[in-house]
């Protein structure tokens, strides 16, 4: 198909693998995960995590980089079509439209509602790698919380980094897939590993600085000596959860990249190498470099720093350590690299969208996109200068459904069509594998390692994690007309509210689009019923 051969591609293999990777390292690494681990046990909770690694995280990347080469070699960079093209090989094309609607759905969903306020926590480190830099907060006479909490309420502060920040992604992708989001990836990404072993260097050569028990090298010990007695049905939850959100599954938008593949590009081996750089960003750097600073610092205290870790307990450190204001900024860029790295792709996806459904130029689209995410992340921005507070409703209600929730939805889809209703229309058997395995360099995997993990294992992974979450969103008071997180502050209840229209209003639109999409470009056998376009 000429749409097909029109499309852009990788300039370089290892381009396309830094960009894959940068799209999996983001804000999870360096943010998310080492909380989690001071949480749930330190070493004890890599038993689940690595469990679903294995069982849920590798055969998913494998599976969203095969559906993503596939549909582009159909001209196709979104999840709806994509969907739609593996499903019809076993049922209807009216069937599968429906699953494209679905998939669809929830990609555009999650790629919009996700960076609604995951481009703001992007800005804030883009800001307070500037603030470190100058020492502005290390001069301040004001706890590090309500620091945060005035630049949260800042408008000339927040605003102005999270504009930049969605400045650089607009440019960067209005340039294109090798032109600009290769380039800036094979920059930032070694840059982000240069810098995180900087930082480890800097971290293990602490000493003790408060107390003589308190050292690095002994919150290294405290934070990996495992804790068996947190290993629970809830720390799998968590691992597993995990595991989404950091390689950046069920989004759609690793599918997207694998589409700028060309038809026998491998996709095992690049696969794995992307989990690779992405588990020794998470585990190696993440782990080594946070919370050992903080034992240094709080001592066991600071384990418990949960999410305030890197806006608060990290820089109260950083006004009394020696080269603080370096060290600091240097962390907060880390941050930086990463959450942009894994925003980029979300943006590209959407610009996809518009060039392939709508026929809008890359450049237009961009600038599109770019209004989106301005209307979308107003709320949040909106919400602590309104109410005066750092509570963040809107933010909260967003992510307990979007980053932890419907990308796992959308990862069950996935697994159901890809690895069950993705056949050979001739003999229909299971053409997951075989499509899989084109163009590898990888030694082939044996066949029944796709049926028994990526066909059975995994999905009922999924479906436990979906129940577990559920069953626990409901004790935790989450599934009530009013949160229990806002219970006892009715001026945040407006704020949750309105989370959960903008939730329903763009799933709605996302399958219109998606379901819209797939009648227009095949109309012809939708009307008829039957497949007529195949490769």
């Amino acid at each position: 198909m000429a749409e097909a051969e029109s499309r852009q591609s990788w300039g370089t293999r290892l381009g396309m693998i830094l960009a894959m990777a940068g799209n999996a390292v983001g804000l999870g690494n360096f943010w998310r995960f080492p909380y989690q681990l001071g949480k749930w046990g330190g070493g004890a909770f890599l038993v689940p995590y690595f469990a679903a690694l294995f069982l849920l995280g590798i055969p998913l990347m494998w599976l969203e980089w095969t559906m993503g080469r596939h549909g582009g070699m159909y001209g196709h960079g979104t999840e709806g079509p994509m969907l739609y093209l593996m499903a019809r090989t076993k049922v209807s094309p009216r069937s599968a439209a429906v699953w494209a609607g679905i998939g669809g759905m929830l990609a555009l969903g999650v790629t919009i509602l996700l960076n609604s306020y995951y481009l703001h926590i992007v800005g804030w480190t883009l800001g307070y790698a500037y603030l470190s830099a100058t020492g502005d907060y290390m001069k301040s006479n004001i706890s590090t919380a309500q620091y945060f909490a005035n630049y949260l309420q800042n408008p000339g502060l927040m605003l102005t980094f999270w504009i930049i920040a969605l400045l650089s992604l607009g440019y960067a992708v209005g340039r294109g897939v090798s032109g600009g989001i290769e380039k800036w990836a094979s920059f930032m990404m070694p840059t982000l590993y240069v810098i995180g072993l900087i930082l480890i260097v800097r971290v293990l050569t602490l000493g003790a600085p408060v107390k003589p028990e308190w050292s690095a090298i002994k919150g290294l010990d405290y934070i990996w000596h495992p804790d068996w007695s947190k290993i629970s049905f809830q720390s799998a939850l968590a691992a597993a959860g995990q595991i989404f959100f950091t390689l950046s599954l069920g989004m759609g938008i690793i599918n997207n990249y694998a589409s700028y593949l060309k038809p026998d590009d491998d996709v095992v081996l690049s696969g794995f190498a992307t989990v690779g750089l992405n588990e020794f960003a998470e585990v190696i750097l993440g782990g080594t470099i946070a919370l050992p600073v903080a034992f240094a610092y709080l001592g066991p205290e600071g384990m418990g720093s949960g999410v305030g870790l890197s806006f608060i307990s990290l820089p109260n450190i950083f006004r009394d350590m020696s080269g603080g204001q370096f060290f600091g900024a240097l962390w907060f860029l880390l941050l930086f690299f990463a959450g942009w790295t894994s925003a980029v792709a979300m943006y590209n996806y959407l610009v996809a969208l518009l060039e392939e459904d709508l026929k809008i130029k890359r450049v237009w689209a961009s600038i599109a996109i770019f209004v989106v995410y301005i209307l979308a992340g107003l709320p949040v921005a909106l919400e602590p200068i309104l109410t005066k507070t750092s509570d963040l409703a809107y933010l909260t209600e967003m992510d307990n459904w979007i980053g932890s929730y419907f990308l796992v939805v959308l990862g069950l889809v996935e697994v159901i069509v890809g690895a069950w209703l993705f056949v050979d229309r001739k003999t229909k058997k299971p053409a997951t594998w075989k499509e899989m395995m084109r163009g590898s360099f990888w030694p082939t995997l044996p066949q029944w390692w796709f049926t028994v993990i990526m066909r059975f294992v995994t999905p009922t992974y999924i479906i436990i994690l979906l129940v577990g979450t559920t069953v626990s969103y409901f004790k935790q008071g989450y599934i009530r007309i009013v949160p229990s997180f806002v219970a006892d502050k009715p001026q945040l209840v407006p704020w949750v509210n309105m989370a959960r229209i903008a939730l329903i209003i763009v799933f709605i639109l996302g399958f219109i689009e998606a379901y819209y999409a797939v009648r227009t470009k095949y109309a012809e056998e939708i009307k008829q019923n039957r497949v007529l376009v195949e490769k």
